[in-house]
């Protein structure tokens, strides 16, 4: 029985009647920066971008490594989601007469460095309670070095009027109005050496980084769109790293279920870090037959790596995340997702080791409970181990045991879930159904010419139906008859994927529901 694969489908104007192939090595990260938007993914495409959205290496999050062995083993995109534990934003006075206009900044922390600038230029006399306001983030603080700047002209101090300035920075990036309005417009802003208008205020040293995080910051709120569940809102991602709470404290088992269930949902694969006290092969395999932790939707690499540390100046072990993110992102640039094993093994970039070595037996050992094995070089001889999923012995699927079938169903599925986001078929219109079948049939078409299916005739390498507003396509299994099947049920204003059970077709359905749907199904699959 394939696992469950929630596809999210909303409609949009003007749909593209073709089905485009996503990316499937972005990767998603999730944990502690030094300064950056909060619960909020922002797509990055090199270590310097990092750098500048989120301040780089910071020594009490382990984030920053990640990323940047990410980017340095071969990745190419990047999603950040910054969390944070009780940080404060830092604040701004601007004078006003006997009172201050108290702005906030927008991005909590002690390195968002803020100032801002009051001018009447252009102000009519007749108007005294507007003004215009200029807010810059800087660099560090005291520099001339502008990252971000935002201009707001003729606000009025007024709370009722069209253009007040508590309803412009509403929509600011940089600032919010913090507490009640002066009753008087701020004073401009002069510079204290030459008394002229040119001057600028800056933010107060009230901002406060917070304190480390806890599992259950990581996790946040599906509701408020916090933690890992800031993620909702991204198009799409094919990896979820969560690097560690801290140097000596792994990431809780809670995080990785909710972690490993919402990738379900969103056709992606967490990647898990082995625990600290695995030291060494034989750490591992112990460790590996109590770990809870089975899931299609998850795989693991070990051992941790050595890599150096720019600030500590001095090699440490870290979290293989990142790492692993990146070098199977630079192995997925040479061929097709489906060509995974005609590609030669991946190893670690120079400047990155496996913190310990792995005999030969130990590695077939784990690699049969699921845990995948690093290497740093090519060893001419070594025998190939298909890199596995954490699967084991509860996989739904035997496919699903192995990491390049399993990414390639999911990836599949969140193409298809993007290409059809249009969908919103009004009442009584059954032809929608059609339409995207033809869509999701192109689609994989498109994959059978290209030899992702090998060389299975159509008949045997996928099938799409429509029928009452709804679309069942299914994948070519390993087992000749079988298919991983997915349904996609239209209804006016939005449309879901739920999976649903064909091999061989002699398994129940997930419901009484869907078991007379599939009982249908049964009959035009069926052999002549």
């Amino acid at each position: 029985m394939p696992s469950s694969l929630g596809i999210q489908v909303q409609a949009e104007r003007n749909p593209d009647p073709a089905i485009a192939r996503l990316g499937v090595a972005r990767t998603a990260f999730v944990g502690r920066t030094l300064r950056g938007p909060q619960d909020q993914p922002v797509l990055i495409r090199s270590f310097t971008e990092f750098q500048h959205a989120f301040g780089g290496l910071w020594q009490p999050s382990l984030l920053g490594y990640a990323v940047e062995q990410f980017f340095d083993n071969g990745g190419r995109e990047a999603l950040i989601v910054r969390v944070v534990n009780g940080a404060r934003a830092a604040t701004l006075s601007l004078p006003a007469g006997s009172e201050r206009l108290l702005l906030e900044a927008v991005r909590p922390g002690t390195r968002e460095f803020l100032r801002a600038c009051v001018d009447y230029d252009n102000i009519p006399d007749d108007r005294p309670d507007c003004f215009n306001l200029t807010v810059q983030r800087v660099r560090t603080q005291g520099t001339e070095r502008v990252d971000d700047q935002e201009i707001f002209r003729a606000l009025s101090i007024r709370g009722d009027a069209h253009n007040g300035v508590d309803t412009a920075l509403a929509s600011s990036q940089l600032v919010r109005v913090k507490g009640a309005l002066p009753l008087g417009r701020p004073d401009r802003t002069l510079d204290p050496a030459t008394g002229l208008a040119t001057g600028y205020q800056f933010s107060n040293p009230d901002g406060d980084d917070g304190g480390p995080l806890s599992d259950y910051d990581l996790i946040g709120s599906a509701a408020a769109g916090t933690g890992l569940f800031a993620l909702q809102s991204a198009d799409h991602f094919n990896f979820l790293v969560i690097p560690p709470l801290a140097r000596d404290r792994d990431v809780g088992f809670s995080t990785l279920l909710v972690a490993a269930r919402f990738c379900r949902r969103r056709q992606a694969l967490l990647l898990v870090d082995p625990p600290l006290d695995w030291h060494t092969a034989d750490d591992a395999v112990r460790g590996i037959r109590d770990w809870g932790l089975a899931s299609e939707d998850a795989c693991m690499y070990f051992p941790r790596i050595l890599a150096h540390d720019k600030l500590r100046g001095r090699f440490e072990t870290f979290a293989p995340g990142g790492a692993v993110a990146g070098m199977l992102a630079r192995t997925d640039s040479l061929a097709p997702q489906w060509a995974a094993g005609e590609v030669v093994e991946p190893v670690l970039r120079p400047g990155h080791r496996p913190s310990c070595l792995v005999p030969e037996d130990r590695r077939a050992k784990l690699a049969a409970c699921g845990v995948n094995t690093l290497h740093a070089v090519r060893v001419p001889g070594r025998p190939s181990l298909a890199p596995r999923t954490l699967a084991r012995g509860n996989a739904a699927a035997a496919d699903w045991k192995y990491l390049a079938s399993r990414r390639f169903a999911l990836w599949v599925a969140a193409s298809i879930a993007a290409g059809t986001r249009w969908i919103a078929p009004p009442a009584g219109h059954t032809h929608v159904a059609g339409i995207v079948a033809a869509q999701v049939r192109d689609f994989l078409e498109a994959l059978r010419v290209a030899g992702s299916f090998a060389d299975r005739p159509r008949e045997e390498a996928y099938f799409v139906i429509a029928r009452e507003n709804q679309v069942v396509f299914g994948l070519a299994a390993e087992r000749l008859g079988d298919f991983h099947g997915y349904r996609i049920a239209l209804a006016p204003g939005h449309s879901e994927v739920h999976p649903v059970t064909i091999n061989r077709l002699t398994q129940q359905a997930h419901s009484p529901a869907d078991t007379e749907w599939v009982n249908r199904l049964a009959q035009e699959l069926r052999p002549e």
